[in-house]
C-alpha cells in the first residue's frame, strides 16, 4: 500500500474550514473528527458541517465518528458524500449492518479501535471493512503525546490483514509526527492522521510531505 497522509480539521481553524482544506492540496484525505460529548468528552462538529465541507473541496472527506450511537448516524455520513466513514468498535451496537449501510452509499467503512480494545476479538469483521483505525492516544482531544504501548498493536493488526488478504488499509490516529510515523509505518501502518503535526506547522504542504518521506524510509 502507498502511503496516505489524513490531516485532521480538528487542529485547524474552525472559522475557516474552507480555506484550510485548500491550504493542503497535497493530502489524500481530510481528516473529520466527529464527537458528540458522550463517547469522547469533547463536542466538535457534525453532519451539517460535513455537507458544507464536501461542497468546499474535491479533497474525499475521512470522517471518523467518535460517537455514542453510530448505527444510526453513520449511514448519514456516507448519503452526504463523505468518501469513507469509520465507526468504534466500542460504540456500535449493530456494526455489521452499520458497515454495510457505509458501503451501500459508495463510501469505504471504517473501524476503529480505542488504546485499550484488542484487536483479535474484531477478526471476524475483516470481510465488512475497508480500513481498520487504531488509536494511537485515547479518544477526544488533538494535541496528546503518541502511546508507543500501541505499536505491538499495530504490528498484530497487520499480520492479521496479511491473513485476510492485506486489502485492508491500516490507520493510526493520534500523536502522528515527523518523529513517530516512521516507527507506525515499520509497525505496518500506512494511513497516517495528523492533526498539529500538519495544521501547527508555518507551512502544512512541506509539513505533509516530511510526513510522506518519514513514512516511507
Amino acid at each position: 500500500m502507498a502511503v496516505q497522509i489524513s490531516p485532521s480539521i480538528l487542529a485547524a481553524d474552525f472559522a475557516r474550514l474552507a480555506d484550510e482544506a485548500a491550504a493542503v492540496p497535497n493530502a489524500d484525505w481530510l481528516h473529520v473528527d466527529v464527537m458528540d460529548y458522550h463517547f469522547v468528552p469533547n463536542l466538535t462538529l457534525g453532519l451539517p458541517v460535513v455537507e458544507s465541507l464536501r461542497k468546499a473541496t474535491q479533497t474525499p472527506l475521512d470522517c471518523h465518528l467518535m460517537i455514542a450511537d453510530p448505527d444510526r448516524w453513520a449511514p448519514q455520513y456516507a448519503e452526504a458524500g463523505a468518501g469513507s466513514v469509520t465507526i468504534h468498535a466500542e460504540a456500535s451496537k449493530a456494526p455489521v449492518r452499520t458497515l454495510r449501510e457505509i458501503r451501500s452509499f459508495g463510501a469505504r467503512a471504517g473501524l476503529a479501535l480505542n488504546p485499550a480494545t484488542a484487536v483479535e476479538p474484531f477478526e471476524g469483521l475483516f470481510g465488512e471493512i475497508d480500513m481498520l483505525l487504531l488509536m494511537t492516544v485515547e479518544p477526544g482531544f488533538g494535541g496528546q503525546k503518541f502511546l508507543d504501548m500501541v505499536l505491538p498493536k499495530v504490528r498484530a493488526a497487520r499480520a492479521l490483514i496479511e491473513r485476510h488478504g492485506g486489502s485492508i488499509w491500516l490507520q493510526v490516529d493520534g500523536g502522528v509526527t515527523a518523529e513517530t510515523i516512521e516507527r507506525c509505518a515499520e509497525a505496518g501502518a500506512d494511513v497516517f492522521v495528523a492533526g498539529s503535526a500538519v495544521y501547527g506547522a508555518a507551512d502544512p504542504v512541506a509539513a505533509i510531505d516530511a510526513l510522506r518521506a518519514a513514512a516511507t524510509r
